[in-house]
């Protein structure tokens, strides 16, 4: 990781003045100008999804209000509100719904990262915004869930399903460790994502499984050339599974995740169908 890093930083080194090997470039890896909040952005300068919010609106990042997300603004009113409460957040990119999630009001919000990079976004937004209740820890949810202990209050899933090779799975363990989810996803509908120029030819077959006990249809996506852009933000292998919408809340009924509120749905998105809901617990 940080060889990567170094090498994202690293200058062309001038040959030395007697023709010899230049030295390697150590000290163009300083900054020798007053500390600002755009130095630190600039460590991923060109990769960054997100616009910052309110008074670091004008710091060059991204250009998606991921900080001021009406998903979430939705999901905080449908969980019922989130102050005082132990979030559980799952791929927080570049921890715009993480800052949402404090300024909600959330006590704790331990948010999991997988990529390096957007794991070390996320520590410069958190220095950046001042974010005191935010926790970032590098790792896959998916083992952490696996091995199961802590209990929180609801946990935010947002875009991170439909890149799961085990996305029943991901939702059965989700359900050991919290009566309440926020699923932001993308689901599987043929002559949808037919219809989707960008997504031509990346999609297999679907093949009937089992996980959990629940028996299901998954629609193998690949990333393809995806893979080589330096802003890839899915998941951890060369594909994964998608889930129909029938299949997606048949497996939240199935590990009793029953009381489920649909929100904004949008067929024709760019990427293919997707939806918000927040699956209960009854009388949780």
């Amino acid at each position: 990781m940080l060889k990567k890093l170094a090498a994202r930083l690293r200058g062309s080194p001038a040959p030395a003045a007697d023709g010899s090997p230049p030295r390697a470039a150590i000290l163009d890896q300083y900054v020798r100008t007053a500390p600002a909040p755009q130095q630190a952005l600039d460590i991923f300068k060109g990769d960054w999804w997100s616009s910052l919010p309110g008074d670091f609106a004008g710091l060059a990042a991204g250009q998606l209000p991921l900080f001021n997300d009406d998903r979430i603004h939705w999901a905080v009113k449908a969980l019922g509100g989130v102050e005082g409460k132990s979030i559980l957040e799952l791929g927080p990119l570049e921890a715009g719904h993480t800052y949402m999630l404090e300024q909600a009001g959330a006590q704790s919000i331990f948010a999991i990262e997988a990529s390096t990079k957007a794991f070390l976004k996320c520590l410069v937004v958190k220095e950046i915004l001042g974010l005191q209740r935010s926790r970032f820890v590098l790792g896959d949810f998916e083992e952490y869930l696996r091995a199961g202990g802590q209990r929180f209050d609801a946990a935010i899933a947002s875009g991170v399903l439909y890149h799961m090779r085990q996305p029943v799975e991901l939702i059965a363990n989700l359900a050991k460790a919290t009566d309440r989810v926020f699923i932001w996803t993308q689901y599987y509908v043929k002559e949808r994502v037919d219809a989707i120029a960008h997504m031509k030819g990346r999609f297999r077959e679907g093949h009937t499984a089992e996980s959990m006990g629940f028996r299901h249809t998954r629609y193998p996506y690949y990333y393809g050339d995806f893979l080589d852009t330096s802003r890839f933000a899915g998941g951890s292998e060369e594909y994964s599974h998608w889930l129909s919408r029938e299949d997606l809340l048949g497996a939240l009924r199935h590990v009793g995740l029953t009381d489920i509120e649909i929100g904004k749905e949008e067929l024709d998105h760019a990427n293919g169908p997707c939806l918000s809901l927040v699956a209960r617990r009854p009388q949780s």
